[in-house]
């Protein structure tokens, strides 16, 4: 057996971990992200103009900061307003502000692909707002977000791996003590 095979082998409880650590991370950050992604991508869809320029301040806020400042605040700046934070909930918070301010624009962008007509037409048959959305937009924006949605989630699993920086064990951290001990 090849030296490489065996140090994964040895090494197989502690890779494991991190690699359980790098899927719940990706899971939860996926699951917050397209939760926020929806609510904040629908709102930034609405005729209030007040609404739409607080969903546009929110989005460009956490997509021009980078991502580590917003971990690094959220991590050490938690404690002073007295939420003192493990690094696992600190890196996911990050995470996911950062992933729902992306998913905000692709949902955004997706209900804004559905050709107008459509909002019109089921204006015109009396629908209220929120079964526009459910019955018209949602499921035509679904097809142009798909595959915008799955580039998120190789971003957030690439992302996963700054949470070694303030103590998460993922998997790419798993892997560099690994390289230590041998």
């Amino acid at each position: 057996m090849s030296y490489s095979i065996a140090l994964i082998i040895e090494n197989a409880p502690l890779l494991l971990i991190g690699l359980r650590a790098t899927l719940l991370l990706a899971a939860v950050t996926l699951l917050a992200s397209t939760i926020l992604g929806v609510v904040l991508g629908t709102l930034a869809t609405a005729k209030a103009r007040w609404v739409r320029l607080l969903v546009a301040l929110y989005v460009e806020t956490f997509r021009d900061i980078p991502l580590i400042v917003t971990i690094f605040t959220i991590f050490f700046g938690a404690p002073f307003l007295g939420v003192p934070l493990e690094p696992f909930p600190a890196v996911a918070l990050g995470l996911s502000l950062w992933g729902g301010a992306n998913a905000a624009e692709i949902v955004r962008g997706g209900i804004s692909a559905v050709h107008k007509g459509q909002r019109e037409a089921a204006t015109a048959l009396g629908l209220r707002v929120w079964k526009i959305y459910l019955l018209v937009l949602w499921p035509q924006a679904l097809r142009a977000v798909l595959p915008a949605f799955t580039g998120l989630l190789a971003l957030i699993i690439q992302s996963t791996s700054l949470g070694a920086l303030v103590g998460v064990t993922e998997f790419l951290k798993a892997g560099g003590l690994i390289i230590e001990r041998s």
